[in-house]
């Protein structure tokens, strides 16, 4: 009789339990319900830039129409300028927006890397397979560093080196002094005289603080790595007998290693092909190498997009620079995308097709781009 009183009273319990459970699971699902549902967080919308006409005052004449037609169709509306010349005898084909190109210059971002990674080759401060950590978990050889662009690598090269090393490489490659051969109105850019008081040496060879660079003087230096070490006279012909009659000028023969500039070309393959130069990859038959950069010029807080690139291909090697500055819609993969915008116009009209005529540099080797591990 008492054990079966227990069981009816331990089953009611259990029934008036269950029943709270449920009617508290029916109150949390009410109130999640009328609860406001979490609003996403919106995607940041920067306002571009207002269009522009950066063909306007530019003297075309002597001019590749071919080259010019893809470059103005690729730059559009946007506020910046294209230097595209011969690597192989410093001849400019084509500049659009010359007010631009010829302004004294501009804080060259990351494409300073560039003169940060020949500087440390150079110097024998690391080769193309060493390991630089960054963090408890990341580490890059130069061929990663160059085509994902990592700050603290250059960063730590650049404290390895020195500023006194660097600035002599920088003016060696060509910066702070006129990139063509009396070019009228071109101007010099600047290099730093001390290290920059807020990020010292490692800010100067990451983002390129205190120097200032202009389009003609990255053409000049990325010539000079895409023909293996001759730093040519940019020279702008303006009329039919000078184009006819084009002989070009060195300006000083730089002494780099063909080794050394082949692992800094590695890099810079890298940055088109999986790093931040991917919207400039075109035909793979006539690969592209380059280098971006990105940041804000803090004087006039524009922001820039800068990308220096060249081809390998059979015939009319080119040289391809691009740099846009505006509102934070600029950046260097939208510059590269420019870029590869014009290769890929020049190449479906078969400008680079092979033809019978030996190319100008048949005797140096082919550039194997085969990636050591991505680390």
């Amino acid at each position: 009789m008492k054990g079966s009183i227990l069981a009816a009273l331990l089953l009611a319990g259990l029934v008036q339990n269950a029943a709270s459970l449920v009617a508290q699971t029916r109150t949390a699902s009410a109130a999640k319900k009328k609860a406001p549902a979490k609003k996403k967080k919106a995607a940041p919308h920067y306002k571009p830039a207002p269009p522009v006409d950066p063909t306007e005052g530019d003297n075309v004449d002597g001019e590749d129409l071919a080259i010019r037609r893809a470059a103005v169709d690729a730059l559009g509306t946007m506020n910046g300028a294209v230097v595209v010349a011969d690597p192989n005898t410093g001849r400019i084909l084509s500049i659009v927006n010359q007010k631009l190109a010829f302004k004294p210059g501009f804080i060259p971002c990351s494409t300073i890397k560039l003169v940060t990674s020949i500087a440390a080759l150079n110097e024998h401060v690391i080769t193309r397979d060493t390991v630089v950590p960054i963090s408890r978990y990341q580490r890059f050889t130069l061929t990663t560093a160059i085509a994902h662009s990592n700050n603290q690598y250059f960063s730590i090269l650049g404290n390895k080196l020195g500023f006194d090393r660097v600035t002599q490489y920088a003016r060696m490659l060509g910066l702070g002094e006129k990139a063509g051969l009396d070019i009228p109105g071109e101007q010099p850019g600047t290099v730093i005289s001390e290290p920059p008081k807020w990020g010292g040496v490692g800010m100067m060879t990451s983002f390129g603080e205190g120097f200032q660079m202009t389009p003609l003087e990255l053409a000049g230096l990325v010539s000079a790595i895409a023909n293996n070490g001759t730093l040519y006279y940019l020279q702008y012909p303006k009329t039919p007998d000078e184009v006819e009659h084009f002989t070009p000028r060195v300006k000083r023969n730089l002494e780099l290693s063909p080794d050394q500039l082949a692992d800094l070309k590695l890099g810079m393959r890298g940055a088109v092909d999986f790093g931040t130069a991917r919207r400039a990859n075109a035909d793979p038959t006539e690969p592209i190498f380059g280098k971006t950069g990105t940041c804000t010029d803090f004087p006039t807080s524009n922001h820039m997009g800068w990308f220096g690139s060249f081809n390998q291909v059979d015939r009319h090697q080119l040289v391809v620079v691009v740099m846009l500055t505006g509102t934070k819609t600029v950046n260097g993969p939208v510059a590269s995308g420019v870029a590869g915008a014009i290769y890929r116009k020049l190449s479906e009209q078969r400008y680079f097709a092979a033809d019978t005529t030996p190319r100008k540099d048949a005797g140096l080797p082919e550039i194997v781009t085969t990636y050591p591990s991505r680390q």
